[in-house]
């Protein structure tokens, strides 16, 4: 039996997709990063930074959340590859212009609009080179891509710490804006999926609401959309809480939010590179996601649990927290292969996207629990909430791994 190889121009679309991702998440975490620095900078007192900026993070995940919709149906209807420039060129210059801003209204506007265009790079990306690559690869693509975007979080911290000048974040978004505009010269050499190509004209594409009005459809939709919640339960509390957190639960140090970032997504990009090979030597996406959710609600007890701890072990436990989050690949390329090649764009694009706007619903009642049971309690009913239902899930999800993606919904 002959090798099954992957051509020269998968290989492309793979780099490409990877690096969009990249710029993706150096934007989309380099908020979480310089959060304080440039609150303060526009006159917010200490007090009002943590409120402030959450509700910054949730304006950015709602415009996520809106545009997942819009750039999943254009990728259904005119193709995945113009996704992959809308994209990457709205946040890019969305990016740049965060480094300007001079009071908070703008600030909002601007985070807003980023979050529409950093919501459709990944599920363009992940759709044409899951259409592009043999079935028994698929996995191997995915893994490259969510692997090599987590790195752009890291980058994001380490570019930020590069200086003390208080100005300085406001060059951490020129220097994503740059990367982005760059990245789209590589795009001119990528190609469309030929599975889009060979639909019928008369076969609807993009029909997002037959998403809900299809009860098989919706629940289908639901379950992916809840399998995620983990991973950015992970990201939005207990990692950019991390600073506030540590204090409640009396860290023997002080807990830097640039170094919690980085430890994170490096435990995220290593996780994403372990799941993806992984559920290819296991044969199967939902026996990965049981093994890395289970381990994460393990990880979310210690971390919440005891007191005491010194800043070394906390940091070590934000690593692997964020390494029992790499499932994200695995995740989405399970959604994917779900649905058919007219809604497919559609469906993984807005899934992540959804996943990531009910951040707002975690960090509304995140906040709203403080206020009865505290800062460490409300962590962790969230959490379990959280985990309960990605589990449940999984569960009654179908195996996707090796499924034949030439079919239509």
């Amino acid at each position: 039996m002959s090798e099954i190889t992957i051509s020269k121009n998968a290989k492309l679309l793979i780099a490409v997709a990877a690096l969009g991702y990249f710029v993706d998440v150096y934007d989309l975490i380099l908020f979480g990063v310089i959060r304080n620095a440039s609150l303060a900078s526009l006159g917010l007192t200490k007090a009002e930074q943590l409120s402030q900026g959450l509700n910054l993070f949730n304006i950015q995940m709602a415009g996520m959340l809106l545009g997942g919709i819009f750039w999943g149906i254009l990728g259904d209807k005119k193709g995945r590859k113009s996704v992959l420039f809308g994209s990457i060129l709205l946040y890019s210059l969305a990016n740049a212009a965060n480094g300007f801003v001079q009071e908070l209204t703008t600030y909002a506007i601007l985070r807003f609009l980023a979050g529409i265009g950093l919501a459709g790079e990944l599920g363009a990306g992940i759709t044409l080179v899951n259409e592009s690559l043999p079935k028994e690869k698929r996995g191997f693509g995915a893994l490259i891509i969510a692997g090599t975007g987590a790195l752009g979080a890291v980058t994001a911290a380490i570019i930020a710490g590069l200086s003390t000048d208080p100005e300085w974040w406001r060059v951490s978004y020129f220097i994503g804006g740059g990367m982005g505009l760059a990245l789209l010269l590589l795009r001119i050499g990528t190609f469309e999926s030929s599975l889009f190509q060979n639909i019928e004209k008369h076969t609807p594409k993009g029909d997002f609401f037959s998403l809900f009005t299809n009860p098989q459809k919706r629940l289908k939709y639901f379950y992916y959309i809840l399998i995620g919640l983990p991973v950015w339960y992970v990201v939005g509390i207990l990692v950019l809480a991390a600073p506030e957190l540590s204090k409640a639960l009396g860290v023997d140090g002080e807990i830097k939010a640039g170094t919690v970032i980085i430890l994170c997504y490096s435990g995220l990009s290593s996780g994403d590179f372990l799941s993806g090979l992984v559920s290819q030597w296991l044969k199967s996406r939902r026996k990965t996601i049981y093994w890395f959710v289970g381990s994460s609600v393990i990880l979310m007890c210690i971390y919440l649990l005891f007191t005491g701890l010194s800043a070394t072990f906390f940091y070590f436990l934000c690593f692997a927290l964020g390494f029992s989050g790499g499932y994200w690949a695995v995740f989405i390329t399970m959604a994917s292969e779900q649905f058919g090649t007219n809604i497919r764009a559609t469906v993984t694009t807005t899934v992540p996207n959804f996943v990531r706007g009910a951040l707002i619903l975690i960090t509304i009642g995140f906040k709203l629990l403080i206020g009865e049971v505290g800062l460490i309690y409300a962590a962790l009913i969230v959490g379990f909430i959280c985990y309960f239902l990605a589990l449940w899930a999984a569960y009654m999800s179908e195996e996707t791994f090796s499924k034949d993606l030439d079919f239509m919904d």
